[in-house]
């Protein structure tokens, strides 16, 4: 066990960046691909728009996440490191569940911060590790 975190440290990086550069069209049809688990959506204020706007909305949108994370939909909720925003994985499979979730929340409806969505799931290199011919 203690010589399988510097394999991964080595290999995954690796085989990241090999995956990063295959184009969508490349992948055969078939071929695994990881499953859907959380769609990660990054918030941003939109330009001009101002701390004041955001805070006077502020109030209902802590409330809206709130009872969101307490519905399930929202699994987990950062601050952004440079102060822009913040991040959610919500418990969705698809972008378009995640956008409509978002899109319900105070300063969605009120157009004042952007959104970028992104699907995420198991990291597929692990598969290497439990050998061929493994089964989901």
């Amino acid at each position: 066990m203690k010589f399988m975190t510097p394999f991964l440290m080595a290999v995954v990086p690796a085989v990241l960046t090999a995956q990063s550069q295959v184009a969508e069209s490349q992948v055969p049809s078939g071929a695994a691909r990881p499953a859907t688990t959380e769609v990660m959506v990054i918030l941003t204020a939109k330009q001009g728009v101002t701390r004041q706007q955001i805070m006077a909305v502020m109030p209902n949108e802590i409330r809206a996440t709130v009872k969101l994370y307490l519905d399930g939909k929202i699994r987990q909720w950062y601050s952004r490191g440079d102060g822009k925003g913040v991040v959610f994985l919500l418990n969705a499979k698809t972008e378009d569940e995640a956008r409509a979730v978002m899109e319900a929340l105070p300063l969605a409806k009120e157009q004042l911060m952007d959104h970028d969505y992104i699907a995420v799931g198991p990291l597929m290199p692990l598969m290497a590790l439990i050998g061929p011919g493994a089964q989901r």
